[in-house]
Formats: C-alpha cells, structure tokens, sequence
C-alpha cells in the first residue's frame, strides 16, 4: 500500500513539477488480478482500484490490515464507495452478490468481512475503482445503478461546462457516516469542471478522470487560489485534493469524472467559493 502523507499549502508552494505529481497523483489503479490501494492521511481517506481477469479477487489482496489499519479486516471500522467504469463484473458481501454494470455504485457499510471481485468476461474486465472513509457506525450496503441516481443539470455550453451530476452516495440517497461520492459527465463541447473554483475547508475531495478519449488530457488545478498549480492528467487517473485547495480542471475534450469527499459534513453546498475572476 502506497502511504501519502499530509503536505501543508506553505511547503507546497516550493514544490516542483516532479514532487507535486508524486503527493498528490495516482496512476497505475487497474492492474490485472490485483488490488491497488493509496492511503492518504488527509482525512485518512484510501483510493482504490481493482481489475479481476482471471481471478477471484478479495478486497484486502496484497495489503498487510493489522499493520496499515489495525483491524482484524480492513472494513472493521471504514466504509467505502465502488463505482465499476469498465465491464460488467460483480461483487460479493459477505456472501451477497451484487451485478454491476458500467457507472454502476455499491456502498459497503461498516463491518462487512468479505469482499470479492470478479468480471462476467476476461476479454472486458470489469474495473472497481473504490474510495474508502473511517466510520463510527453501520448503515445498508445498498448497489445504486446509474439511471437510479439523484441527477442535478448545471452549467451551460455558452461557459463550457454543460454538465450533469450524478449524487450516488449522498445524503439524498442514502445514509452513510462521512462519505459522499458522485459522478460528474460533461457533455461535447464542455471542458470546464468545478468553476468557479473553491475549497472546503471542512472536507478533502479525491477526483478520478475516465472517458478522456486517446491523445487528449485534463488540466486538474488545484493549490491555494491566489496561487494555483496544476496537474496534467490522463485517462483513469486519479487526485488527492486537500481542504485548502482548489480542486478544478480543463480537458483537451469532454470527460467524465467520479469525486468522493471525506471530512466533518456531508453538506454539498459547504464550500468557500472563489470568484474566477480573483484567482492567481
């Protein structure tokens, strides 16, 4: 498991290029038959990825829980989120099975002890990218399918940012203890996410990238906003974003990315707003 640990907005400031991809990028998710996971100590949120091919694959394949989280198994005290953005594939809870297919979501509550991973065809596996978050109590493991989620227009083409989001692990939804994921589809022609830009001093927020077709990428901004910085990204990609920065970004095309917050509320509108006009 890939530990990252909290970097503060006066150090980042110095950072280069090279070290401000290392904190914060996350590449290499979907590995086939294995488990990927980063451990940040922003919030002590952990992003995830999983291909089954051929196998069977256990949520907790490859990482040490006792040493990384002090448990007995690694949802003994968390939750997590599962958005499958590749083919169809399922996952068992203790037993239960769950299909999902593509853009499909399934929240696994506190205290669930086996997770398995499998894809209905090795020639298209499915792909489970995960975001996980500390919790106090149990809720219901519930799958939401895509056309099930609460669906929220915003933005225009005159702005380039015509988009829709898609609320799966929200308050309107369903009950969790702090984690709150969705998934944001741009439509042709829009490139522009999250703007005007701001922060959230009270959550951090993890972004990831897919359906950025070949040869194109996003410009993920992020930093304070009188002194933004930013990260070239490629398709299913990955980015931590801590309280104080921005968390924004422009294609070279239209994409689709699926964002998960962690912190003190699950309130969507709880952020500090910065006027496009005001940032540096």
């Amino acid at each position: 498991m890939d530990i990252r640990y909290s970097c503060n907005q006066r150090d980042f400031k110095r950072y280069t290029t090279e070290e401000t991809r290392g904190e914060f990028l996350i590449t290499g998710l979907y590995k086939a038959d294995e488990v990927v996971a980063v451990y940040s100590h922003v919030d002590r949120m952990v992003t995830m990825g999983c291909m089954p091919v051929h196998e069977t694959v256990s949520i907790d394949k490859g990482i040490d829980v006792w040493h990384n989280f002090g448990t007995h198994f690694l949802l003994e005290r968390r939750e997590i989120g599962i958005f499958n953005i590749g083919g169809d594939g399922k996952i068992s809870v203790d037993g239960t099975v769950y299909e999902l297919g593509y853009k499909d979501c399934l929240y696994i509550t506190m205290g669930a002890k086996e997770v398995l991973f499998s894809s209905n065809d090795a020639e298209k596996p499915a792909k489970f990218y995960m975001v996980s978050a500390p919790a106090h109590c149990s809720y219901e493991t519930r799958l939401i399918k895509i056309e099930d989620a609460a669906k929220k227009p915003l933005g225009a083409m005159e702005t380039s940012n015509k988009r829709v989001i898609n609320q799966f692990i929200h308050p309107s939804v369903l009950k969790t203890c702090q984690l709150s994921m969705g998934m944001t589809c741009l439509e042709p022609g829009s490139v522009w996410n999250t703007m005007p830009a701001h922060t959230h001093e009270r959550r951090m927020e993890v972004y990831t990238y897919f359906e950025i077709p070949e040869g194109n990428v996003v410009f993920h901004m992020m930093g304070e906003g009188n002194e933004t910085r930013h990260i070239v990204m490629q398709n299913e990609e990955a980015v931590i974003s801590p309280s104080w920065s921005i968390h924004s970004g422009a294609g070279t095309s239209n994409y689709t990315f699926i964002w998960a917050m962690g912190g003190e509320n699950q309130e969507f509108d709880d952020m500090d707003v910065i006027p496009t006009t005001e940032l540096r």
